[in-house]
């Protein structure tokens, strides 16, 4: 296995290939891994993810996964890097951490044969889809806001290459403290399944992420936290929730709300110990 990352070397965006705890630069300049400030190890034109795909996951919330995947989109501009701030607005309070695993794409493809998949990945990094779910009952179902609000999708610290998805272990970490861990056996769809459904309909170039989703133990937290995700042969992302400056704006759009779903959603299993009364399911 490789591993590339993108950081901040005097001043420019510089590729440096990792050498245990030493990132080196085409050039042969060298900057420690502690020391070096990291940006997305990719540059996407799209981030596509997938809704439910752990069996955890579903199980959390009671609901069978249906025949195939369904998606939503993160916008590019909620991109972040390992050790970035992760902002929640001002006047909310719902953020959630969901550790995953990104496939990041290495060749435009388009109605690819899933047996050919690999050829088409440049490999995985470690990614934590935030969600901040005080927008959830405005987004009728698209999650844009809550998904896609700026600082949302830490990438990092590296890109893998020749790294086998099976029978890895993912772990995500609130301040030292375990919250999730499972993994990807519990994946009801692998990654090489996950690209070639979008790439069906949707061409995907290099650099392009899919994020696979979570297992169970997704669990709103709190400025000053850090919390980290884990991925057997990834490595670790790292960030830091803070407080946004400033409040959403209450002059235009809907406001963010604790309604019984948006509770009962980044409770998980303990909206039954906050007093909340179950979501009613169809």
């Amino acid at each position: 296995m490789t591993e590339t990352r993108r950081v901040l070397l005097d001043g420019a965006a510089v590729e440096v290939r990792r050498a245990g705890d030493r990132l080196i630069a085409g050039d042969g300049r060298v900057v420690a891994a502690e020391d070096a400030v990291h940006l997305p190890p990719c540059t996407p034109s799209k981030i596509v993810c997938v809704h439910l795909n752990y069996r955890s996951r579903g199980e959390e919330f009671m609901i069978s996964l249906g025949p195939a995947p369904t998606y939503f989109h993160k916008p590019t501009s909620a991109l972040n890097a390992h050790r970035g701030h992760v902002v929640r607005p001002e006047g909310c309070q719902w953020l959630n951490y969901e550790g995953e695993i990104a496939i990041v794409i290495g060749t435009t493809c388009r109605n690819v044969d899933p047996a050919d998949v690999g050829a088409v990945i440049a490999g995985f990094t470690v990614a934590n889809d935030f969600g901040l779910h005080d927008f959830r009952d405005t987004d009728a179902g698209s999650m844009l806001r809550v998904k896609g609000s700026d600082t949302l999708c830490p990438l990092g610290p590296g890109l893998v290459r020749g790294w086998d998805f099976r029978h890895k272990s993912i772990q995500t970490t609130v301040n030292g403290r375990t919250v999730q861990s499972g993994t990807t056996d519990e994946m009801v769809w692998d990654m090489e399944y996950l690209v070639a459904d979008i790439a069906r309909l949707i061409s995907l170039f290099p650099g392009d992420v899919i994020l696979s989703g979570t297992p169970a133990g997704s669990r709103p937290v709190q400025p000053g936290d850090e919390v980290s995700v884990t991925v057997e042969g990834l490595g670790t992302l790292t960030n830091t929730i803070v407080t946004g400056p400033v409040p959403v704006r209450t002059d235009v759009g809907a406001q963010p709300s604790s309604s019984e779903e948006v509770v009962s959603t980044a409770l998980g299993g303990d909206w039954e110990l906050r007093g909340v009364r179950p979501p009613k399911r169809a």
